[in-house]
């Protein structure tokens, strides 16, 4: 793939342009991306592959704008980050971008409720009890409202952590391994939630994996390596990843 492409249009939800991040300085710096330029459209599941250290998290962490390229562009629905002031940034980060980890990152103390509102409050917003449920319904849990997180399985816990993800109508979903701490079976069920949220709702997903089937629920699979895009597939199988990431870990350094 082309680093140096940089089409954009307004059904792109972010696009990367020469994004480059770089740790540290002088002979001991680390390049973690290097000229990485892309666009993701509006409405489409994007998973992010690569070999241990290829800069898959440094490239969530950049178009998510958790951290700032040292050179390049990141435009989110027609906002340049690198534009934004710290506070602005981050107000951004709260009202339009939606995470979920492999950790579920529940308060113990909190029922289902009342961590699913628990980004409005952080917000200063005062939590609709209507959207709450609405953002429950979506994972199927609207029934486990009154539940504390004690008294959820780990796959019910991580809908409930991707409902707190939705409740702010966020553009696009950030997933970090959002099924790495499941058994295949829930993971199963989470993965065909975010698939059917990008189906039923337009809900843009951007998620970094290592396991082939789950990206084989994306339209789109990115391959990084040393830091660049090296590859893509469209609508694979998991086969076809597991085959691609195979030469990607034997290519020789």
């Amino acid at each position: 793939m082309d680093q140096e492409r940089t089409d954009h249009t307004d059904d792109d939800v972010i696009t990367l342009r020469s994004v480059t991040r770089r740790y540290g300085s002088g002979e001991g710096a680390v390049t973690a991306l290097d000229r990485v330029s892309l666009s993701l459209p509006r409405g489409s599941f994007t998973a992010v592959m690569g070999p241990s250290g290829s800069g898959k998290s440094t490239f969530l962490h950049c178009a998510a704008g958790l951290d700032r390229p040292t050179s390049g562009t990141v435009t989110l629905a027609g906002t340049e980050l690198s534009a934004l002031s710290e506070s602005r940034l981050t107000k951004l980060r709260r009202d339009r971008i939606g995470f979920v980890f492999q950790a579920f990152n529940l308060l113990p103390s909190l029922t289902a409720a009342q961590n699913v509102a628990l980004p409005l409050r952080l917000a200063g917003r005062r939590p609709s009890k209507s959207r709450v449920y609405e953002a429950l319904a979506q994972v199927g849990l609207a029934e486990r409202a009154g539940h504390r997180p004690g008294e959820l399985s780990g796959g019910q816990q991580q809908r409930v952590a991707l409902a707190r993800a939705l409740v702010t109508s966020p553009q696009v979903l950030f997933g970090d391994e959002p099924t790495g701490a499941l058994d295949t079976r829930t993971g199963r069920e989470v993965l065909e939630l975010l698939r059917a949220l990008v189906d039923r709702d337009g809900q843009s997903v951007v998620m970094v994996t290592h396991d082939p089937v789950a990206a084989a629920y994306a339209d789109r699979v990115l391959f990084l390596v040393d830091g660049r895009i090296d590859g893509e597939l469209t609508g694979p199988t998991a086969a076809d990843i597991a085959t691609r990431m195979t030469t990607l870990e034997d290519a020789p350094c």
